[in-house]
């Protein structure tokens, strides 16, 4: 590839890892909120799925995108707060859980989509349309990468700031951190610690059912099976990654969004090197964070311990 075609190569390149970041931001951003409060969440490749479908049947009986938006809300806030349920109330360990969550979503999503669709293909439906911001997406190169995208982006981007200033400069962020620290403590002056990991759970599902809704109707217009693809536990990866903090958590988020826009491009260039290889390339990735990151002692001190204890 010659210098000429370099720069197009590379903003086409940074502008699709902005998009396919999204989804796993809207993730990450709701596990930070339910593991700050001390859950661990293993469980939002199921609420990214339920989303999906939740955002496909909302805007095929609605007719509307943004009723889709709304139906991967309620799917992933719905998934949240069974979660909570079994988690908190329940006492279920949160590990299994989890696990069983994702299966759950994966089997019961499956099931409605193939009553619906005996060939497995579904219809299309009313999806969201690139929005240029004016002025902004003039900008050579930045505007290209930042300011051409769907609502959706801009929305998952914009709450980078928002959870920042919620969660370490409000009385709120300072009840949810120290109900993932010391829950006792919490409780002791006066914090409903059951309140707020369920409120922290929901949340979470909330804004998993966000990315489903992207997926589905930010990108392929379309349900189908598969189509998460492991972006849940790659939004954990890139929590772990970004030590619970949303900007490092953001930037982590657009490391692979980027490794996932890369592998698909250079699947066209006609590289000697099986194309399974290339697609292995995100999840690689997200193996390595694990391996480096997951002991190093930053998350908080009661991260998947229940409570109140027995």
């Amino acid at each position: 590839m010659n210098d000429f075609l370099w720069l197009p190569f590379l903003v086409s390149l940074l502008a699709a890892g902005v998009r396919l970041a999204t989804p796993l931001l809207f993730a990450a951003l709701g596990g930070i909120t339910n593991e700050l409060s001390g859950v661990l969440n293993i469980g939002l490749e199921g609420m990214l799925i339920a989303g999906t479908f939740g955002a496909y049947l909302g805007a095929l009986l609605s007719g509307s995108e943004w009723g889709g938006a709304l139906g991967g809300l309620l799917a992933g806030g719905l998934l949240g707060l069974l979660f909570a349920f079994l988690s908190i109330t329940m006492r279920a360990d949160q590990v299994v859980l989890g696990t069983g969550l994702n299966i759950f979503a994966l089997g019961l999503t499956s099931f409605f989509f193939r009553s619906m669709y005996k060939a497995g293909i579904s219809q299309f439906v009313p999806s969201f349309e690139v929005w240029n911001v004016p002025l902004l997406s003039d900008i050579p190169f930045i505007g290209q990468i930042f300011f051409r995208q769907v609502p959706l982006v801009y929305l998952a981007y914009g709450l980078i700031p928002l959870f920042t200033f919620l969660l370490y400069k409000t009385t709120w962020g300072l009840k949810l951190r120290c109900c993932g620290e010391h829950p006792r403590a919490a409780e002791t002056v006066g914090v409903n610690v059951v309140k707020t990991r369920y409120l922290a759970l929901i949340l979470s599902g909330m804004l998993a059912g966000l990315g489903g809704t992207f997926l589905s109707l930010g990108q392929i217009s379309a349900f189908t099976e598969g189509l998460v693809s492991g972006r849940g536990f790659i939004a954990l990866a890139a929590i772990i990654f970004g030590r619970w903090k949303p900007v490092n958590v953001a930037l982590a988020c657009l490391l692979f969004g980027v490794a996932d826009a890369l592998q698909l491009r250079l699947q066209g260039f006609g590289l000697p090197i099986r194309y399974e290889f290339l697609l292995m390339f995100p999840y690689l990735l997200t193996l390595i964070t694990f391996v480096v990151f997951v002991n190093r002692g930053d998350s908080p001190a009661s991260l998947g311990k229940p409570y109140p204890e027995k």
